[in-house]
C-alpha cells in the first residue's frame, strides 16, 4: 500500500499532503471572490465539486505518471461526465445523469458561458447557467496548480495558474469585492508558508541535518525557523489589515463587467412625460395592458420625475441630490411599506418601452411567460420613487405579477398639522421667473402646509381649461418646456392637459420650498374604478403631482381641469403685452428657449460614454481565454487529425501514380490498424490483407491487394482514371469500417496513434518493449536474469522496467 500512494510518484507522504493541501486552499481562497456575483452560496457545490475533481485527476496522473495528453483527455472527460450534475443540473435526469443536452450546453459553454456570465446583470442566477464558469475555471485551474506542484521540485511555479484565478474570479466578478482584505492576505500568507515549508523539506536541507547536525539540534532549527516565520506572517497580516482599514480605496475597482456591461443609468432613457401627447393621440383606443387585481382608487404608475431644467422633467437616477436610486429588482423590495397588500397581475398587449407598469409600495415582482428570465435579468426598481425598469423592453405577450402595499387614503382634516417632508430632491433650473412672484401669491393666505398644496392645485384646476390639441379641439401645443409653461401660464387663458398642469404645479410647488414631484400613469374613469380587470388604453394616460408629508409619505394630487371644461373663447394666442412682471417668452418658431450652452450635455453621465477599445480589449480577453483553453483541452486531436490528413494528402498527391496507387493500399491498411489489425512488418500486400480480412471482417481487400500488384508492377503506368478508381474504392472500405463500429471504437480509431508510429524509431523502441516483456513473463515470477549476471532479485525496485 505504501508503494501506491507515494514511493512509485518517488515523493514522500507528506509531500503529497502539504502539495494538495496547500493547491486546495489557494483555490478556495479565490473560490470565494465569486460571492457577490451570485449573491450567496449557491455556486459552492458546483466550485468545490469541481476542485475536488481537479485534485483527483491531478492526484491520480502523477501517480501514474501519465503525460499532458492523458491528463487533457481524462479532465474532459471528467468536464463531461460530472458537469451536468454540477452545474447543469436542472438538464440532467434527476440532476444527475446529463443528457444529450447537457453534454451540448457543457459543449458550447466553454465558449459561450463566459460572454453569458458578464453580459447579466449581477447578481446572476445558478438556474441560468452560469455555474459553467466557476466549474470549468475551477477545474482547469485545479488540475494545473496540483500537477505542477506534485511533479515539479520548484513550487512557485504552481502559484502561477493559482494566482492566475484569483485574477480571473476579480476581473469576472463585480465591483463589490467579497472579502477584500481577508481574501488577498490569506492568499499571500498559504503561499509563503507553503514555500517556506516545501524549502525546509527539501533534501539538501534534509540532508545537512542529518550528516552535520546533531537530530537533536536539527529538530531545534526547524522549530525555530517555524516560529519565525509564523511570527513574520502574523506581522505582515496584521500591517495589511491595519494599512488597508486606514487607506481606503479612493476609486471603485474596475471589472470586465462594467466595460461590457456599463453599470445601469436612466439617463440613457428618455422622459416618458415627453411621450405623453403621443399616448393620447395615436393610442387612444389601443389596449396598452391589462391589470386584474387593481383596487378603486388605485393608480398604475409609469414612472416619476423630479428633475426639471427647463427642457424636460425628467427621471433622475440617484445621488446626493436625488429622491431616486435604481438597483436590481429582488424580494422585499418595500420591506417598511404600510398599508393593504395587494397582488397585481398585468399582461402586456400593445404596450411597448422600458417603463415597467406598478402601483403602490412594490414589494416583488415575478415575471412570467416566454421572456421571463430576460426580462428579471434586465429589470430595476427604484424603492423611493415606485418606478421601476426593464431595459430589455416590454412587448406583446409578456405578464407578470406585482405583490405591492397600496397605503390609505387619508383626507385634509387628518393632514391639518402634518408639516412637508425632508427630502432630497435635484436643484431645478431654468424656471420660468415669473413662477417664483405667482407661487407666493397664490399660497399667501395658506395658513398649513396642506392648504398650501390646495391653494395650488384649485389656481390650476379652476382657473385653467382642459385640450389635448387633437383634431375639433381648442389649440393646445404639446411639451412642458419652460416656454410652454410660461406660454400656459400667461396667456389669456389657461389651456392644456395633464402635461403641462402636472408640470407647473410641481414647478410652483418648488419655487416656495414644497417637495413635489411630477408622476405618469394609467387609471380607469371614475364608472369603470373598481372593476376586476382594469383594461389601459391611450385615453387613460394620466400625469399628476405626488407631495411628500412628514411621516406620511408622498400624495396625489390633481391640478388638471376636467376634461369636459373646455374654453369658452376659441382665442389661445398668447398676450401680445404680459403683465410687467412676466417676462415676455420668445416666439418658438423664431429662437429657441434661452439655455446654459452646457443643457445638452446635462443628460451625460461622465462615465456614459462607452470606451470602445475597452470593450473590444475585454472581448479579445475573454475570447483569447476561452480559445487557449479550448486549444489546450483539443490540440492532442488537432494534432493526431492534421498528422493523418497530411499523410493521406501527400500519398494521394505523389509524383508517379505508381506511388499514389501504393499510397491508397498503405492508407487503407493505416486505417485498418487503427481499427485493430495487427500487420506484421515487411509483410507483403496480399499477406497484409489476409491478416486484415480475417481481423476486420472485409474480404474485399483481397481483391484490392492483387489490384493494387498488378497496377504497380505492371508493364505500364497506371492512368490517372485508373488512380482516381483504385483511392474510390479504398475510401468506400474505409467508410465502411466507420459505419459499422460503435461510436467509441469509432472515436478511438480516430485518435489512435498505432498507425502514426508504424515503421518508426518509437515503434520499434515500443516492440522492443512488448517483446521484452513477453519473454519477462515466460520466465519465473519474481526472477530476472541478466546477460552479465545470474543473480536473482525479488525486490520491488528491481522490477521496476
Amino acid at each position: 500500500m505504501t508503494l501506491f500512494t507515494t514511493e512509485k510518484a518517488g515523493l514522500p507522504l507528506r509531500r503529497w499532503i502539504l502539495d494538495l493541501t496547500a493547491s486546495a486552499l489557494l483555490i478556495l481562497v479565490s473560490i470565494v471572490g465569486f460571492w457577490p456575483t451570485f449573491a450567496g452560496p449557491s455556486y459552492l457545490p458546483a466550485a468545490i465539486g469541481a476542485l475536488l475533481l481537479g485534485l483527483a485527476v491531478a492526484t491520480v496522473a502523477t501517480w501514474r505518471r501519465w503525460g499532458i495528453l492523458i491528463v487533457t483527455g481524462l479532465t474532459i472527460g471528467v468536464y463531461f461526465v460530472f458537469g451536468g450534475a454540477l452545474a447543469l443540473p436542472h438538464t440532467a435526469i434527476l440532476g444527475v445523469i446529463p443528457t444529450l443536452d447537457t453534454l451540448q450546453r457543457l459543449a458550447v459553454g466553454t465558449v459561450t458561458s463566459w460572454k453569458q456570465l458578464l453580459t447579466t446583470v449581477a447578481p446572476v442566477a445558478a438556474a441560468d447557467g452560469h455555474l459553467l464558469v466557476p466549474f470549468l475555471l475551477t477545474l482547469v485551474v485545479t488540475v494545473l496548480t496540483a500537477s505542477l506542484a506534485l511533479r515539479l521540485s520548484l513550487v512557485a511555479w504552481a502559484l502561477l495558474p493559482a494566482g492566475a484565478m484569483l485574477v480571473m474570479v476579480i476581473a469576472l466578478g463585480t465591483p463589490e469585492p467579497a472579502f477584500p482584505v481577508a481574501q488577498g492576505l490569506l492568499f499571500a500568507v498559504l503561499a509563503v508558508a507553503w514555500l517556506a515549508l516545501r524549502q525546509l523539506w527539501a533534501p539538501q536541507n534534509a540532508a545537512v541535518s542529518v550528516s552535520e547536525v546533531d537530530p537533536s539540534r536539527a529538530s531545534h532549527m526547524r522549530m525555530r525557523r517555524l516560529l519565525a516565520g509564523a511570527a513574520v506572517l502574523a506581522i505582515a497580516g496584521g500591517a495589511g489589515v491595519v494599512s488597508s482599514a486606514v487607506a481606503a480605496p479612493e476609486q471603485p475597482r474596475h471589472v470586465f463587467r462594467d466595460v461590457i456591461i456599463p453599470p445601469f443609468n436612466i439617463r440613457d432613457y428618455p422622459s416618458p412625460l415627453q411621450a405623453f401627447r403621443k399616448n393620447v393621440r395615436d393610442e387612444a383606443s389601443d389596449t396598452l395592458f391589462t391589470v386584474s387585481g387593481l383596487p378603486k382608487g388605485s393608480r398604475m404608475r409609469i414612472a416619476v420625475m423630479d428633475q426639471f431644467d427647463g427642457m424636460v422633467y425628467n427621471v433622475t437616477d440617484g445621488g446626493v441630490d436625488s429622491s431616486s436610486a435604481f438597483g436590481p429588482i429582488r424580494s422585499n423590495m418595500s420591506p417598511d411599506a404600510e398599508g393593504i397588500p395587494v397582488t397585481l397581475k398585468v399582461e402586456v398587449d400593445e404596450y411597448r418601452g422600458v417603463w415597467l407598469p406598478d402601483a403602490g409600495s412594490v414589494s416583488e415582482i415575478d415575471f412570467t411567460g416566454d421572456r421571463a428570465e430576460e426580462l428579471r435579468r434586465t429589470a430595476y426598481y427604484n424603492g423611493d420613487t415606485g418606478t421601476a425598469v426593464v431595459t430589455s423592453k416590454l412587448t406583446k405577450g409578456d405578464a407578470y405579477t406585482v405583490d405591492t402595499v397600496i397605503p390609505a387614503d387619508l383626507d385634509d382634516t387628518q393632514l391639518a398639522d402634518v408639516q412637508f417632508g425632508k427630502v432630497p430632491l435635484p436643484t431645478q433650473s431654468n424656471v420660468p421667473e415669473e413662477l417664483t412672484s405667482l407661487a407666493s401669491e397664490t399660497v399667501a393666505e395658506a395658513e398649513t402646509p396642506i392648504e398650501q398644496v390646495r391653494a395650488l392645485e384649485t389656481f390650476l384646476a379652476d382657473g385653467g381649461f382642459f385640450s389635448h390639441g387633437l383634431e375639433g379641439e381648442v389649440l393646445s401645443r404639446a411639451g412642458h418646456t419652460s416656454e410652454r409653461i410660461s406660454t400656459l401660464i400667461g396667456g389669456d387663458q389657461m389651456i392644456g392637459d395633464d402635461e403641462q398642469y402636472a408640470v407647473a404645479m410641481a414647478l410652483l410647488a418648488r419655487e416656495v420650498g414644497i417637495p413635489a414631484r411630477v408622476v405618469m400613469g394609467f387609471y380607469p374613469d371614475e364608472d369603470k374604478e373598481g372593476e376586476a380587470v382594469f383594461t389601459a388604453t391611450g385615453g387613460d394616460v394620466h400625469a399628476w403631482v405626488e407631495v411628500n408629508f412628514e411621516g406620511v409619505g408622498w400624495l396625489e394630487f390633481n391640478p388638471t381641469p376636467p376634461e369636459d371644461k373646455v374654453p369658452n373663447d376659441q382665442n389661445t394666442k398668447p398676450r401680445v403685452d404680459p403683465k410687467p412682471q412676466v417676462l415676455q417668452p420668445p416666439p418658438p418658431p423664431q429662437e429657441p428657449v434661452d439655455l446654459p450652452p452646457t443643457l445638452p450635455d446635462d443628460r451625460k453621465g461622465d462615465d456614459e460614454t462607452l470606451n470602445i477599445l475597452g470593450i473590444i480589449g475585454a472581448i479579445l480577453a475573454i475570447g483569447g481565454i476561452s480559445l487557449a483553453v479550448l486549444a489546450v483541452l483539443a490540440s492532442p486531436f488537432i494534432v493526431i487529425g492534421a498528422w493523418k490528413a497530411a499523410k493521406r494528402r501527400t500519398r494521394r498527391q505523389a509524383a508517379r501514380t505508381a506511388d499514389r496507387i501504393s499510397g491508397g493500399w498503405d492508407e487503407l491498411a493505416d486505417r485498418a490498424v487503427d481499427y485493430g489489425a495487427r500487420l506484421a512488418p515487411g509483410g507483403t500486400r496480399v499477406e497484409e490483407a489476409a491478416t486484415v480480412a480475417a481481423t476486420l471482417t472485409l474480404p474485399q481487400v483481397t481483391t484490392l491487394a492483387q489490384r493494387a500488384d498488378a497496377e504497380v508492377f505492371g508493364p505500364s503506368e497506371p492512368t490517372t482514371e485508373d488512380v482516381d478508381a483504385f483511392w474510390t474504392e479504398v475510401d468506400t472500405i474505409v467508410g465502411g469500417l466507420g459505419k459499422e463500429a460503435g461510436f467509441w471504437k469509432r472515436t478511438k480509431a480516430r485518435l489512435s496513434l498505432r498507425s502514426l508510429m508504424g515503421g518508426t524509431a518509437v515503434s520499434a523502441g515500443l516492440q522492443n518493449l512488448r517483446e521484452a516483456a513477453v519473454a519477462r513473463v515466460r520466465r519465473e515470477p519474481g526472477t530476472i536474469k541478466s546477460s552479465n549476471s545470474t543473480t536473482t532479485s525479488t525486490s520491488p525496485e528491481s522490477e521496476t522496467p
